[in-house]
């Protein structure tokens, strides 16, 4: 009975920063659990990372988006409504421009991230949750980060951290605004991930140091530990959350 919560079959999810790390995990735990999922990058990137699902068998397809066009969102927001609709959302596209101090930050550095990580986000919702609305169902998820927490260190990233904390609250407002009309909105909060992303990293001792050292479990996280809420947050076994930012961290924020 429990474990048929889980389970995804028949459902048609999207997936943003879908190509490599943490989104192609998610891509690849909501197909595991029986959903259509659609692999959106920018370029053509998605579409290779949906190939090498689809040569594993699963229900995949892929298409190009840019988060931060918003005539581009709604366009495939209306595409995929056409195709039979949306019933999973995933906010993952992301980056991080670090090592800015605040106070010689320029503009662009601060904009990029906000634009990317925050507004994206917002687009996104706007246009797939409007539509979901509409049908009264769906489940939004959004990566949020444990930097809406805490104040990363030791790099300088004060664009990454408000946009993670906007994130963060964007989640409750909408939650708030469209719970009662069927539509869940939740997010996951990860630690530091092996990830291309954050590859500098292992090639600095002292931060990688650092970076576990501030960790409870003493290691940095993999992707499939952060899809693995997703899929949690985003099926019915979590249908009585909504508003939720869950901590995947290894207890970072506890020291």
């Amino acid at each position: 009975m429990y474990l048929e919560l889980f389970k995804l079959d028949g459902r048609r999810a999207l997936v943003t920063g879908a190509a490599k790390g943490i989104g192609f995990s998610i891509a690849e735990a909501l197909a595991d659990a029986g959903a259509h999922v659609i692999l959106t990058d920018l370029g053509d990137t998605a579409q290779a990372a949906a190939k090498a699902l689809a040569d594993r068998g699963y229900d995949v397809s892929s298409a190009s988006l840019d988060v931060t066009d918003k005539a581009a969102v709604e366009a495939l927001a209306e595409t995929v409504e056409a195709d039979g609709g949306l019933d999973i959302l995933v906010n993952n596209a992301g980056i991080a421009i670090s090592n800015h101090p605040a106070e010689t930050m320029d503009d662009e550095v601060w904009q990029k991230v906000i634009d990317v990580n925050l507004n994206g986000v917002f687009w996104c919702s706007r246009s797939f949750g409007r539509r979901m609305l509409d049908r009264g169902k769906g489940s939004i998820v959004n990566v949020g980060s444990m930097s809406g927490f805490i104040v990363n260190r030791p790099q300088e990233q004060a664009n990454y951290n408000a946009s993670k904390a906007g994130v963060h609250h964007l989640t409750r407002s909408m939650a708030a605004e469209w719970g009662a009309r069927g539509v869940r909105v939740n997010a996951v909060a990860p630690t530091y991930i092996e990830t291309e992303m954050n590859k500098y990293v292992y090639e600095n001792e002292e931060m990688y140091r650092h970076w576990v050292g501030g960790t409870p479990m003493a290691r940095l996280g993999k992707p499939e530990e952060v899809a693995s809420v997703v899929l949690f947050l985003a099926s019915d076994a979590a249908s009585l959350m909504t508003g939720s930012i869950v901590l995947v961290d290894g207890g970072y924020v506890c020291w």
